[in-house]
């Protein structure tokens, strides 16, 4: 799979380096991330309401969670500290995986690789 990847990236580059990306619409101003194709128009005023009255759902507030986490492991010295980290981690992926509508790998981004790697050294 990281051979895609860097085939990709690539391709990326000599098109950045053509000037590929000069002249594409929207160049230069913000991108927008508000995709609400798959929401019920009766449902996309009630967002927008909530949305503008500062109102996150859980999923994205669990997803900024674990990010923050995973950058207080990574930048953790103190082994039990780090233990405890690893394990809100797993408990706040865990949580998000329990709250999703779809089948998801409950393994996915799950914290074991380092814990077994300190334990075979």
């Amino acid at each position: 799979m990281e051979i895609f990847a860097r085939i990709a990236e690539e391709k990326i580059r000599e098109a950045m380096n053509n000037g590929e990306f000069e002249n594409l619409s929207g160049h230069g101003k913000p991108l927008r991330f508000e995709d609400d194709a798959h929401v019920s128009p009766d449902l996309k005023m009630a967002y927008k309401i909530l949305k503008n009255a500062g109102y996150v759902p859980e999923e994205i507030e669990l997803k900024k969670q674990i990010s923050n986490t995973r950058d207080l492991i990574g930048h953790c010295t103190d082994e039990r500290e780090k233990y405890r980290q690893i394990q809100k981690l797993n408990l706040l992926i865990t949580r998000m995986n329990m709250r999703r509508k779809t089948p998801v790998n409950l393994e996915e981004n799950q914290v074991y690789y380092e814990k077994v790697v300190n334990k075979v050294k």
